[in-house]
């Protein structure tokens, strides 16, 4: 069985306000190219198909033309929910999906309960685990703590529980959890419980292939055992990841090896740091023209119109940043007691820029200062002989 494993779609997402559903739409392209070349017999998702539980209706309606697409391919599709996705809504119509070869798994009272799908070797059992949150299962799974580690601990213990009376049938487990060992991205939104968010990768032994989510990564944290990562970046510190899915292989005993297959690249990613006048002149930067850039421009003073001149060479910087200031060791700290407000606005923007105020900047300060102070609102204290403000 060739078994084609992907997660974290996130079908709506935008990059720093820049729309990717024309770049998703083009992955699913990707997919249904990969399925066919690759004679994949099951696509499995490992969560977060969408990237909000309220997800836009283009985003729907990709998701809508993916199923329904690769429905009508040589593949049947395996899909568990993800802590970005609603369940309810992810899992409405999956009985009736059912019948058409996709099997939206969602709802934990499903755990241990497979969709068993077969080859020439026999039963495989694909246990789809949607993402188990801790408090919503503490009393209802009778969990010891409150905890990921404890979640997934009695759903495996479920899982194992049904393989037990199939005997001689192979096992796949979608799990979206942040398993020990891998590093995640700026990208993923925390699940942490009370900080306790790991799971140990002894959670998923001897089970012959375990596709994990959730981390937007790939990551191989065992020959079995797998992250395949979102399709596209997220963020910038997904730069210098791979992005793409693993092509799985079972035979008759089991695990037989995984190979990558990377996926298309619609706008690389780019960050590039140094003095304002060096970024827009270094022939070294040319090729990055095209891509979506973060910029660091290191200047002191910081330079005005720094995005507008960038964007002359870079047009699709999305990212201006600054580095933080470095205090000076012998510099004292000077007390707020006693002093202006203007003279601790004008220290404040020292010490964030690096340089004092001009004389221009130092009035617009001084007026700000001055309209916070002045409330021309404030009541006036009735019966008082001064007629002044209370």
């Amino acid at each position: 069985m060739r078994i084609l494993h992907t997660s974290d779609w996130h079908l709506g997402r935008s990059f720093h306000r820049e729309g990717l559903l024309g770049h998703q739409a083009a992955f699913v392209d990707h997919l249904l190219e990969v399925v066919e070349r690759e004679r994949v017999d099951v696509v499995v998702v490992a969560g977060d198909v969408y990237d909000r539980a309220l997800p836009h209706v283009d985003a729907v309606e990709l998701a809508d033309e993916a199923f329904a697409r690769l429905a009508a391919s040589r593949a049947q599709v395996v899909v568990s929910s993800g802590n970005h996705d609603s369940a309810r809504r992810l899992g409405f119509g999956s009985r009736l999906m059912d019948a058409a070869g996709v099997f939206v798994r969602t709802d934990a009272s499903g755990v241990g309960t497979p969709v068993v799908l077969g080859d020439e070797h026999g039963d495989v059992a694909f246990h789809a685990l949607p993402y188990l949150d801790p408090s919503a299962l503490l009393e209802p799974w009778g969990l010891s703590h409150r905890s990921h580690e404890a979640a997934l601990t009695e759903a495996m213990t479920r899982v194992r529980r049904d393989l037990a009376t199939r005997r001689g049938a192979r096992s796949v487990v979608l799990a979206h959890a942040f398993v020990a060992g891998a590093t995640p991205s700026e990208s993923e939104r925390d699940i942490s419980v009370g900080g306790v968010s790991r799971v140990a990768t002894s959670t998923f032994d001897g089970i012959d292939y375990t596709a994990l989510g959730h981390l937007h990564g790939p990551h191989e944290l065992g020959p079995a055992l797998r992250y395949s990562g979102s399709p596209l970046a997220y963020s910038f510190s997904e730069a210098e990841q791979a992005k793409g899915s693993w092509l799985v292989e079972l035979d008759a005993g089991g695990f037989r090896g995984a190979t990558w297959v990377p996926a298309p690249v619609p706008r690389r990613l780019s960050r590039i740091s140094g003095a304002l006048d060096d970024l827009l002149v270094d022939p070294a930067l040319t090729d990055r023209e095209h891509d979506w850039v973060q910029a660091t421009v290191t200047d002191v003073p910081r330079p005005a119109r720094a995005m507008e001149l960038l964007r002359r060479r870079f047009p699709h910087t999305l990212v201006l940043q600054f580095p933080a200031p470095v205090a000076r060791a012998d510099a004292p700290a000077a007390p707020a007691t006693g002093r202006s407000d203007h003279g601790i606005a004008l220290d404040f923007l020292e010490h964030v820029r690096g340089v004092g105020a001009s004389k221009v900047e130092s009035a617009l300060l001084q007026e700000a200062v001055d309209a916070c102070c002045h409330d021309p609102d404030q009541d006036v204290l009735v019966g008082s002989s001064t007629g002044g403000a209370s």
